[in-house]
């Protein structure tokens, strides 16, 4: 034991405590603990771990198979529908012949019902708009009436107008595939259409359609390439990677 009044020398190689730098008593620090029942851990990205719903995973697997499988051409055409600036002549034209909707149907019956009570003669005459059905479509190309038909690209099942575009081809009648169903179905007022037709035009419309029928035949009817050409067999990055490795050692040893 030291005596009283004097003071222990301090072990060796032991340092004095570094004295508290001063704290700002406005910004007081609070470390957080993320232990169970503490501080709640910081927000991650979770989006790898979602489970998506059904029809996203369908809608994700049948794209990723339509570039895997080999896809014969009658199919494959269907992805090569018109381009925009054409898409846009075309919708432009079937706007100018849209069906009457209930709306107008209503007050034209109504006009119609009130000239007959006056006891005035009413003069009907077959409208000039676009047609619309398969059904009554595939009859207008059979019977070479119709002038111009739009198919939409994305018709499920595709059996349902996979042979339309050969029809037309061999009845000589013009056609197009647009995006989409959903698009066709707006002109004639329905939620979608397979296949729209125009049957004729108007007199200050027909070099309008002339014009567009000419662009549509080089794209369509008359590309040879379209109707031999198949589509998918795209493989996936990691099978794209493998192919290019094993031929760069096959390029090695030749």
């Amino acid at each position: 034991m030291a005596p009283k009044g004097k003071k222990v020398a301090s072990m060796p190689g032991k340092k004095k405590p570094a004295a508290a730098a001063p704290t700002n008593p406005l910004f007081e620090k609070k470390p957080k603990n993320f232990g169970i029942g503490q501080s709640k851990p910081p927000t991650k990205d979770l989006h790898r771990f979602v489970k998506w719903p059904f029809y996203v995973r369908l809608q994700r697997q049948r794209r990723i198979l339509s570039k895997r499988l080999k896809i014969p051409p009658p199919i494959n055409q269907f992805n090569r529908a018109a381009d925009s600036s054409t898409a846009k002549s075309i919708f432009k034209l079937l706007m100018k012949y849209r069906p009457e909707d209930k709306a107008a149907k209503k007050e034209r019956l109504l006009a119609e019902a009130t000239a007959v009570a006056e006891g005035k003669e009413v003069s009907k005459s077959k409208p000039v708009e676009v047609k619309y059905g398969l059904n009554h479509i595939t009859y207008l190309i059979e019977q070479n009436k119709a002038q111009l038909v739009v198919i939409a690209h994305d018709v499920d099942p595709v059996e349902l107008v996979v042979w339309l575009p050969a029809l037309c081809r061999k009845m000589g009648v013009p056609y197009a595939i647009v995006k989409s169903k959903a698009r066709l179905g707006a002109v004639v007022h329905k939620k979608t259409a397979t296949a729209l037709a125009l049957t004729a035009v108007n007199n200050e419309d027909k070099a309008t359609l002339s014009k567009l029928v000419d662009s549509l035949d080089v794209q369509f009817s008359g590309n040879e390439k379209l109707r031999r050409e198949w589509g998918g067999g795209i493989m996936g990055s990691k099978s794209q990677h493998k192919t290019r490795a094993r031929a760069k050692l096959l390029a090695k040893e030749a």
